[in-house]
Formats: C-alpha cells, sequence, structure tokens
C-alpha cells in the first residue's frame, strides 16, 4: 500500500460519464415499461458452472452461503411468480478473476423480456447500447454471425466438425497455450476466448449466436441449419471484448435439473468445491417459466469500451487492489 492507494482508479470525468450512461439505461427501461427489482446477493446455492468460482460466506444462524455470480435465479423467480419484464442493475462476484478486463466484483446489467425470442432480445440490446451511448459514442449497426462461422474465420478451423487434436493444432497454430487436461468445451472455450473473440465487434458491434448445444447453460437447444443442433443464446462483442450474454431461456426443470447435475459430475471431475443446487430455482421451473429471453450487460466493460479507455479499472472507481 502506497500514500497514494486511497484514490479511485478511474478519473472523476469518467465517474461521471459513467453515471450518466447508468441513468440513460435506467431511463431506456422507464420507457420501456420494465420493472427495476432488488434481488438478495447473497444466497443458500452456489453456481454450478464449471468456468465460474462463488466466494462463500457465512451467516450467523444461517451457516454457509455464496454471494451471488449473477441475479439470474432470482430474477426468474420473479417471472414465474409473475412479475413480467424486469431489470436489475447489481454487483455480483466471481472469485479468481483479475486483470485488464475481470475484477472479482463488477456491476452487472441484467434483464428479462417476456415473449421475445434471442434475435428480438438483440434488437432490444442494440436500443438500449444507442441509448446508453448518446452522446458519447455512435455504433453501426450490429452484424450477427454464426459461431461457426466466426471461429471459421478469425481460427480457420470448424468447431462443428474438427475433432480434439485439430482444435488443439489451431490454439497451437495461433501461440496459445492449452493448459491442463481440457475437454472439447474448454479447447472451444479458449479458441473464442484468445483468438477469435479479440477478432470480434472491430467494425460494429457483433453478435455471435448458435452457439454448440454443449454450451447451452441455462439456454434452450433447437434445430441448426445444418445437422447440428445449437444453443438458442447469443454474445455480443465491440473492439473485441464480450459485453453481453443473451439466453432464450430453458424452462424445462428436469433439463435444467440434468445439466446442473452435469456440471457437478465435471466439478467433481476437476477437483472443484460442488456447490448445493437451487432448489427454489428449480422449483419455480417446475411452477413454469413464461416464454422468454434475457441477457447480463457487463456494465463496466460497456463503460471502458465506449471511452476508449485501456482496462476495467479505469472504467472502475475502485478495484479489488484498492477495495
Amino acid at each position: 500500500m502506497t500514500a497514494a492507494d486511497w484514490r479511485p482508479t478511474a478519473s472523476v470525468a469518467t465517474l461521471r460519464a459513467r453515471a450518466l450512461m447508468l441513468g440513460r439505461i435506467r431511463a431506456h427501461f422507464a420507457e420501456e415499461r420494465v420493472v427495476e427489482v432488488e434481488t438478495p446477493q447473497l444466497s443458500s446455492a452456489a453456481v454450478t458452472d464449471v468456468h465460474l468460482a462463488s466466494i462463500p460466506a457465512r451467516v450467523e444462524g444461517v451457516g454457509a452461503v455464496f454471494l451471488h455470480t449473477s441475479p439470474e435465479y432470482a430474477m426468474k423467480r420473479l417471472l414465474a411468480a409473475g412479475l413480467g419484464d424486469c431489470y436489475q442493475v447489481c454487483r455480483v462476484f466471481r472469485d479468481g478473476e483479475r486483470g485488464r478486463l475481470h475484477n472479482p466484483e463488477f456491476t452487472m446489467v441484467e434483464w428479462y423480456r417476456a415473449g421475445l425470442g434471442a434475435d428480438a432480445l438483440m434488437d432490444d440490446v442494440e436500443t438500449l447500447l444507442g441509448r446508453a451511448l448518446a452522446g458519447v459514442r455512435r455504433l453501426e449497426k450490429a452484424e450477427r454471425c454464426t459461431y461457426r462461422n466466426a471461429v471459421q474465420r478469425h481460427a480457420g478451423v470448424d468447431p462443428m466438425l474438427a475433432d480434439d487434436e485439430a482444435l488443439r493444432t489451431a490454439l497451437q497454430e495461433h501461440g496459445i497455450a492449452i493448459p491442463g487436461q481440457q475437454t472439447r468445451d474448454g479447447l472451444l472455450d479458449l479458441l473464442v476466448s484468445a483468438v477469435v473473440g479479440p477478432r470480434l465487434g472491430r467494425q460494429r458491434p457483433a453478435f455471435i449466436v448458435d452457439y454448440p448445444a454443449s454450451q447451452a447453460a441455462l439456454a434452450r437447444v433447437r434445430p441448426g441449419q445444418g445437422e447440428f443442433p445449437v444453443a438458442d443464446r447469443f454474445e455480443l462483442y465491440l473492439d473485441g471484448v464480450e459485453l453481453a450474454n443473451g439466453f432464450h431461456e430453458l424452462a424445462d426443470a428436469e433439463e435444467q435439473r440434468a445439466r446442473f447435475e452435469s456440471d457437478l459430475a465435471e466439478r467433481r471431475r476437476r477437483g472443484l468445491p460442488t456447490p448445493p443446487l437451487d432448489q427454489r430455482f428449480l422449483a419455480s421451473l417446475e411452477h413454469g417459466l413464461p416464454d422468454c429471453s434475457g441477457v447480463a450487460l457487463g456494465f463496466d466493460r460497456l463503460v471502458m469500451v465506449a471511452l476508449g479507455l485501456d482496462s476495467l479499472e479505469a472504467a472502475m472507481a475502485f478495484t479489488i487492489d484498492r477495495a
């Protein structure tokens, strides 16, 4: 620690611009009649995704709890209860995430629209971005590209047909080290994060759609244009940075439980913690989740790319190093 450590990592001008952007986002949702909600940041359950790590805590009289990595499960419970379109601006927490584009605590804007598919939600995301960045940065109309085409174009390999060895070769040809034992999806994730993603959204925003079905997470799976089923989800990139992740939400409780159990099995195989499942969330799916799509937007990253900043710390008041 030094004498200057009390100062914010972002400039005062950036913090003012950030506040204006957040105000425009709230104004957008107010105009669209989307209800702002608040849900707990502490939960008795934790995320099962092998690529995410929850931060544990303990509450006297309650026991072990976890800081949420996303408000998704709680917001879907509100949807199942009949609330309708809703959004939330909140702090979320992910262990082990530090770097130019990561901080273990960050701001997420997450929203759900009933009756919309992923295509319509992408239109909604574009509208929100245009309003949020008014007077800051003008964006061209976003392109929409399939995951398969994006990987073929920028990494030179077909992600649907290539075997694991071909994926490893593609990574090596791009100078990417392969850590430890990787599953097929692990190799694909590394290829996208290290090779493909940094090349996306350079001229205009880019939505990547039709992910492999094995990467559906909490999204529905539907037939693709070829012989391969695809996840009904998208990611948004701008200036080579992933900003948002959206799903046409899975409403099948039995299928969702099976995916969670599969995640836990993979966690056990890797020697990772196996947290308790969110039984209340699964019960809400059994009750009935309306047809809807949802998206999570990393607000700090949006500020960073909108203002042309070099790192996330320049877009946030204080990172973990100055907390």
